[in-house]
């Protein structure tokens, strides 16, 4: 079964929990969120971050791993149900757009995300829950483990 898949096949008879991310270098504290996040529900989406996207947020010399590889580390994890790979987002409406396309019951989140208020916002939007399934991981960030192999 190929795990990574388009909007129009996601499942909607199912409790859908929606986690997004670049998920480059995949370490301890990616796999905790997703074994986290599938708690909440059916079946965890992943909305993975364009190479574009991850290039203005994190810097030219990122992602380390294009999406499409990326996609295929995650879609081997068991608490993963589907991938989807976005296009480039510039906005918050972007992601809004993504949100209501997928229409998540729950969207998944750290204690620690940056955009933690927009996704709350989101999430009421479409009459779904925000829930923060794990605290600040205290293991390096792919940034830092990038620095540490002087990639940045």
């Amino acid at each position: 079964m190929n795990k990574i898949i388009k909007l129009d096949q996601i499942p909607s008879n199912k409790k859908l929990v929606l986690a997004g991310g670049v998920f480059d270098l995949l370490h301890y504290g990616h796999i905790k969120f997703l074994k986290e996040a599938k708690k909440y529900g059916d079946i965890l989406i992943v909305a993975l971050e364009s190479d574009t996207t991850v290039q203005r947020l994190k810097g030219k010399s990122r992602p380390i791993f294009n999406q499409q590889i990326r996609a295929e580390i995650l879609s081997e994890l068991i608490c993963v149900d589907y991938v989807i790979l976005l296009n480039e987002m510039n906005s918050d409406k972007d992601y809004f757009d993504l949100v209501k396309a997928i229409k998540p019951d729950v969207i998944a989140v750290t204690k620690n995300d940056p955009q933690l208020d927009n996704k709350r916002k989101q999430a009421a939007g479409i009459g779904g829950e925000l829930k923060i399934v794990t605290d600040q991981i205290n293991t390096p960030s792919t940034s830092k483990l990038a620095q540490i192999l002087k990639v940045e």
